[in-house]
């Protein structure tokens, strides 16, 4: 066996184009939406099976992370914990959002978690908010408006306003994930914090969307196939792709990268059938633009990083 045959998946992977992985990635989670539409279940039953088959695969990756370096510190697993309490809720959450307005709609639709991102660091760290974020907030939430369908002409057989607060609802989780796992990642432990969290995402979504929509195990075979793979390539390829690229991405580039990840979820929705309207498709290009504006310098106060949702 030679020395290139030898070497280890993720080193091999790791050599790889960043652009190529981080678009890679971005596709995965993208096709998210699709993949719980098309299966059929119900939010708290897709957020329930995306986080617990993917421990399948995260447990044993986490399990050699921790026999290389060592234990991950106890304090640093409790916010793990506590972030992964609130991307259960943001999921079952955003499989509401799925289901009143659409997989095209819904993805862009939780990109207003740049609002309560720095508006959480403020309220918890005292970080003050700058001129871009400020500037592009009006923008940002007029644009949600257009792309629900709550202002203009929604999607026939959409629900606006239960897509707007399902969406802003997981929005926030979202953020209060993020602020989480912020605190307690960038370590040595890679794996094991996104292991840890989807433990606490399957047990928050086993109960919120339990107590909200119930836990439906009883599935037809292809909507079994939907969920592995929304399990599979939504919640470990992408994320394993993703944060192999970004370390070796300047950060505007970055950020321009993981913004394709709403377009081709856009896309995906037209492409099943989804016929958002053209304030919907407009509402979304503001969006996208506006989250653009905000997190294209680096210390902007917005912070764009990718869903494991």
């Amino acid at each position: 066996m030679t020395v290139e045959e030898q070497t280890a998946p993720e080193v091999r992977t790791a050599r790889r184009n960043p652009v190529v992985l981080a678009l890679a990635g971005s596709a995965c989670i993208a096709a998210s939406a699709v993949f719980m539409k098309q299966s059929g279940a119900n939010a708290g039953t897709a957020a329930f099976l995306r986080c617990g088959l993917a421990l399948v695969v995260l447990v044993p990756l986490a399990w050699l992370e921790c026999r290389r370096l060592g234990r991950r510190r106890a304090r640093y697993l409790l916010m793990d914990v506590g972030a992964g309490l609130l991307l259960g809720v943001d999921m079952v959450f955003w499989g509401a959002s799925v289901l009143n307005v659409g997989a095209s709609v819904a993805t862009v639709l939780l990109n207003i978690q740049v609002v309560f991102f720095p508006l959480i660091a403020r309220v918890v760290s005292g970080t003050a908010l700058s001129a871009r974020f400020l500037l592009t907030c009006p923008v940002l939430l007029a644009g949600v408006a257009l792309a629900s369908g709550a202002i203009g002409n929604p999607q026939p057989g959409s629900d606006p306003v239960a897509g707007v607060v399902f969406g802003a609802a997981a929005g926030l989780a979202y953020a209060g994930y993020l602020f989480l796992m912020r605190l307690g990642g960038g370590r040595e432990h890679t794996t094991t914090p996104v292991c840890v969290s989807s433990a606490a995402a399957t047990a928050a979504a086993a109960v919120f969307g339990g107590l909200w929509t119930g836990i439906d195990l009883d599935l037809s075979l292809p909507a079994w196939s939907w969920l592995v793979a929304l399990a599979f390539l939504g919640q470990v390829v992408a994320w394993l792709l993703i944060t192999t690229a970004l370390p070796r991405l300047a950060p505007g580039v970055a950020a321009a990268l993981l913004l394709s990840q709403p377009v081709m979820a856009f896309a995906l929705g037209v492409a099943i059938g989804e016929r958002p309207t053209v304030s919907q498709a407009a509402g979304c290009v503001l969006v996208i633009a506006a989250v653009w504006f905000t997190s294209r310098k680096p210390g902007s106060a917005a912070t764009r990083t990718t869903d494991p949702g």
